[in-house]
């Protein structure tokens, strides 16, 4: 059985990274779910793991850590995951690209936010959706221009998928969930199409993991 535990949630972004990056490299996890639509989040026995109530929280070496970032870091110090060139400069265009999305644009689109923003105005009929296309759109939109500065072979920096691809995927199937019209993003459809062949991204997805 395998000392890696990833507490997680199927829709949830972040741990979503985390089951690519996991299966990019290959290793065997125990995947322990955290309902967040029954608050599991908020239990003792989570809280204890993650005092945010937050997923991921990924179990290994010992340790628990949490935020998918600083996660995906610790695997790339740990497990030589690969998330970007030696390149200075390809490794900062990289990293803004990612935290165009993970950093900027899923904040202010998870969980928590919506239902604090359906609890303050309950009255505004579509509110989720308007909110979700807005920022969703918007980080899409701005992704895709900043792909033009960097090289794509045809993953974002090289020929295979790094930090930038980890955190878009995931940020594209909020977007279909969404409906948000990305039709004119012929690069970032380019990227998904690449990571569609992989099976790392495949077997990452939602409804793959998604029991019931």
């Amino acid at each position: 059985m395998s000392d890696i535990i990833l507490y997680d949630y199927w829709r949830s972004s972040s741990s979503y990274r985390l089951r690519i990056a996991l299966n990019l490299l290959g290793v065997s996890y125990k995947t322990v779910e955290v309902n967040l639509l029954d608050q599991q989040q908020k239990s003792t026995e989570h809280l204890e793991r993650n005092p945010q109530g937050l997923v991921p929280v990924l179990e290994i070496d010992g340790q628990q850590f949490t935020q998918s970032l600083a996660i995906l870091d610790y695997l790339s110090v740990t497990r030589r995951l690969f998330l970007y060139p030696d390149d200075a400069v390809e490794r900062a265009k990289i990293t803004a690209l990612a935290h165009v999305l993970a950093v900027d644009v899923h904040p202010i689109c998870n969980l928590g936010v919506l239902t604090q923003l359906t609890d303050i105005a309950p009255q505004r009929e579509h509110l989720r959706e308007d909110w979700m296309k807005h920022f969703i759109s918007n980080g899409l939109t701005a992704f895709e221009a900043l792909l033009s500065d960097v090289k794509q072979s045809p993953f974002i920096g090289g020929n295979k998928p790094g930090l930038a691809e980890i955190c878009l995927i995931p940020q594209l199937y909020n977007a279909d969930r969404w409906k948000v019209d990305y039709s004119n993003c012929h690069k970032i459809i380019a990227i998904s199409k690449a990571c569609d062949h992989l099976n790392a991204f495949i077997d990452a997805k939602p409804e793959k993991v998604h029991i019931g």
